[in-house]
Order: structure tokens, then sequence, then C-alpha cells
């Protein structure tokens, strides 16, 4: 098994062109977040912004906005229940982020059936949260074009797979992954990504990360992360090392490590990275 280091940060993570402008920086669409888990959505909208995404948009529920736009006005919403509005913020999407704070209503599986049917092959769709439970739970149907990343924590991934959890290898997971043909970003301690033909083991992270809202902020770095850095295996293992390495730095004074607090930052450590190359 490889290991996600600190070099492989460096080494991806770019000095930008004086000519760049926000669309080349990646367009990002997040969506969950219903009347009672607007936080997770609002968090992983958070994160894809602040990790330097160029345009980011929140469907979610509309009970959310005020609070999405108290955090931050850069973002913009869409009501995740008008389906036509949610298929049209699809098209011009470079990475999609569905699950966090979704729910498992029959609203909510319509709004992923609507996501997965409307992504194309030219998209990243990163699959999180009550997503991926509905999509274990056989209430909906992977039907999709788009390259999927599923981003599950040990509960979601035997859900996902039927993986029995005393029986959870390497290999087992590395077979579940070629059969779901996708990215697995597995969260534990440590969290492993398995990608291609390749099982990385990340090198960072601490148990202050155990709060909520953590694995979404994750899902807004992957996908701000992707949507800036071409090579997209080397933005997943940088985004995955980053998101704990934020939370080691803060747990040398820190007791607990919010997401709010690793989303703040990601801008100054991430120009840290991006200096290091000289």
């Amino acid at each position: 098994m490889k290991k996600i280091t600190k070099e492989i940060v460096v080494d991806t993570i770019p000095i930008r062109d004086k000519d760049t402008y926000k669309n080349k920086m990646g367009r990002i669409l997040c969506v969950g977040g219903n009347h009672e888990k607007g936080g997770a959505i609002i968090m992983s909208g958070l994160a894809a912004l602040y990790s330097g995404a160029g345009l980011v948009t929140v469907a979610t529920d509309p009970v959310n906005r005020t609070s999405l736009h108290t955090h931050a006005p850069e973002i913009m919403f869409v009501n995740m229940y008008e389906t036509e509005n949610l298929i049209q913020a699809v098209k011009d999407k470079d990475v999609i982020v569905i699950g966090p704070g979704l729910g498992l209503s029959e609203v909510s599986q319509t709004i992923l059936e609507t996501i997965l049917k409307s992504a194309t092959n030219e998209q990243y769709l990163i699959i999180d949260a009550d997503a991926i439970t509905l999509l274990g739970e056989g209430k909906v149907k992977r039907e999709t074009n788009a390259h999927c990343i599923f981003t599950p924590h040990l509960g979601e991934w035997q859900r996902l797979t039927g993986l029995d959890k005393n029986k959870l290898t390497v290999d087992s997971n590395q077979q579940a992954q070629k059969d779901l043909q996708s990215t697995v970003v597995l969260k534990g301690s440590p969290t492993q990504v398995y990608i291609d033909s390749d099982v990385f083991e990340n090198t960072t992270g601490n148990p202050s990360q155990a709060t909520g809202g953590m694995g979404d902020t994750l899902t807004g770095i992957l996908a701000g992360f992707i949507g800036q850095i071409p090579n997209v295996k080397k933005a997943i293992l940088s985004a995955v090392f980053i998101h704990s390495y934020i939370a080691d730095q803060l747990a040398e004074t820190h007791y607990v490590t919010l997401p709010t607090q690793v989303i703040r930052e990601l801008p100054k450590v991430m120009r840290t990275f991006a200096d290091a190359k000289y």
C-alpha cells in the first residue's frame, strides 16, 4: 500500500497563472441539506469555496438560503426541489457533490435520481453520506455517465457493498471498488484511497476530527481540488492529505477540531504548499 505524503501535495498545488479567471478554477455544484441538516451542505460548499473553486453553487432546501449567504455571499443558491432548475444547474459544472444532509425521503430519492441522470461523462460526481445510503439500500439505481467518487465511512461502505464488517480487507475493498468502477475514499483511521489499480493510505489525521461535518468538509475540498487541478488522481490524494494535515496542526492546541476551523485555514495552508515548490 502506498502512502499519501506531503511531497505529493507540494507537487500538486499549483501557483496560479497571472491571467487565470474564475471559470478556469472549477465550477462546483453541491446538492443536499434538507430542512433539518442544512449545515452539512453549507460546510461542503464553504470547503469548495475556501479550497479555491472559482464558482460554487449550493442546491438545497430554501430554508437554508439565508444561513448559506450569511456564511458566504460568494456562493450561489438553487432550490433543490425545483427539478428543472436543478437540471439546469448541473449542465455547466465540472464537479458535483451529492449527499451531505440530503435525507432519505422519497423527495431525496428523486433529487438523487435527477443528479445521476443529468450528470455527463465529462463531469465528476462525488457521492457522499445519504446518497450512499440510498444507493446501498437499493432505493435508487446507480445509473449515471459521470465519473463517480464515493466517500463512505465504514458503515456506509458496508451498506453500499454488502461486505461483512469482519471481512473488510484491502483486497476485498479493492475488488468492491473495481466492481463499482469508481474511485473510493474510505474514511477512517487512517483514510484509504482506492483509485485506478492503486491503494493509498493517508499519513495525516487524529482523534480531534471526530466531529459532525468533518466528512462534509472533505467532500467540498475534493470538489474544489478536482475543479482546479488537471491531474485528478493527485487532486484527490492532496485533498485527503491537506484536510487532515490542517486538523493535525490545529490539534496541537485544540482538544476538538471543528470542520469550520479546517475550512478557514485552507487558503493559508494551500499557499504554504504552493510556495514550497521554490
